[in-house]
């Protein structure tokens, strides 16, 4: 779904914070679509009393960025509002009410989200179609409560390695295509009566209006997956949310060993989502993207041997971008310059590149190191 523009918009909306032993960084950007339609929720501290839990979420609209808005701005109200999750407030913390109970109340802060914004006039009258995938997580001081409706993905790092990841809802799903199938739906082209691509999400309500169905029958359901995951203090790392735009060209271990590797670098978890961003941008993604990096106390810290590593990995792009240089420009743009200088390099054998990332990982020292070393009056075209 989209249009696509004719260079990318690369400017990026940054947050930051933390708080409950936790830190977070937070980044998106347009890219090459016409309209902005990703949207997010960070808070530390819910209401209630519940000061010590954490909650955040992506969200990616589509065909509009109506229920997106919405979603980042009132699924969690929805979900603390619900009776279930006010025992959490009532419980001296919430560590003595029930897990069920917490996934309950998720379950149904999204569902009455939905319903009521099937009421919405816009909806109504057929002005405003859109939809949007949701993915969250929910911290308490025990537990990590993710929930996940669409293609938008969760992973948690462990000990250097992916323990959990939600899974996408996708129609070619065996459940998720018997269900449309129930619903007097089909597949085709991977896409929910050949037009969606996702098979559930918030919104979208020209496919829930099947007579004699539940709203989680419909050919589009609302419905999240939910999963705990008991915390383990020493050992947790971080929490990646991300919409598609990310996962369309970076793996979960590719990410989760970039995010690793980057945290020896810097402390800066915004700046590390933003070279996320980046370099999914220059491996070819077309979308909206949008990520949330969640820290805990066992996350990387900034390592000297690794900065140190990372200076030897210039040095080394610099001297193989001289050599590269002084066999000739084969264009006099800049931009053209680039694309060969990174094609050189990408077939040389170049130890030390962020594990993830490779070479579009270097993409912004690349071309400073070529600007320096052949200085043009034209900026770079870093789109290319």
């Amino acid at each position: 779904m989209g249009a696509f523009l004719d260079k990318p918009k690369t400017e990026k909306h940054n947050e930051t914070g933390g708080g409950n032993n936790l830190s977070y960084g937070l980044s998106s950007m347009q890219g090459w679509r016409v309209e902005m339609e990703d949207a997010h929720c960070a808070m530390i501290g819910l209401p209630g009393g519940l000061k010590d839990w954490s909650f955040f979420a992506v969200f990616d609209g589509h065909a509009g960025a109506r229920v997106s808005a919405i979603c980042s701005e009132e699924l969690l109200t929805e979900i603390t509002n619900n009776e279930d999750f006010k025992k959490c407030g009532q419980a001296n913390g919430g560590e003595e009410v029930a897990a069920e109970n917490i996934k309950r109340a998720i379950k149904q802060g999204f569902l009455a989200l939905d319903d009521r914004m099937r009421a919405l006039p816009e909806v109504l009258s057929g002005e405003d179609k859109s939809g949007s995938t949701a993915v969250c997580v929910m911290i308490s001081p025990t537990h990590l409560f993710f929930a996940n409706c669409g293609d938008s993905r969760a992973v948690h790092c462990r000990k250097s390695e992916v323990v959990f990841s939600t899974q996408d809802h996708k129609p070619i799903n065996p459940e998720e295509k018997t269900r449309i199938q129930n619903a007097g739906g089909s597949v085709m082209i991977q896409r929910v009566n050949g037009s969606l691509a996702v098979s559930r999400a918030l919104g979208d309500f020209e496919y829930k209006n099947v007579e004699g169905k539940g709203p989680c029958e419909q050919l589009v359901s609302p419905e999240p997956e939910i999963f705990e995951l008991e915390r383990a203090t020493t050992d947790d790392e971080f929490v990646i949310l991300a919409c598609d735009g990310i996962w369309d060209v970076m793996s979960n271990e590719e990410l989760c060993a970039f995010v690793r590797n980057r945290m020896m670098l810097t402390d800066d978890l915004k700046l590390i989502c933003n070279q996320v961003v980046d370099v999914c941008l220059h491996k070819g993604s077309r979308d909206n993207m949008s990520i949330v990096i969640v820290a805990f106390e066992g996350a990387p810290k900034v390592s000297e041997e690794a900065i140190q590593k990372e200076q030897e990995l210039d040095a080394l792009l610099e001297e193989k971008i001289k050599e590269v240089i002084a066999k000739g420009d084969p264009s006099s743009t800049s931009g053209a310059l680039l694309s060969y200088v990174h094609h050189s390099l990408a077939v040389a054998d170049i130890d030390g590149l962020p594990p993830g990332g490779g070479l579009y990982a270097k993409r912004s020292t690349i071309e400073e190191i070529i600007n320096k070393l052949n200085p043009s009056p034209s900026p770079t075209n870093t789109s290319e």
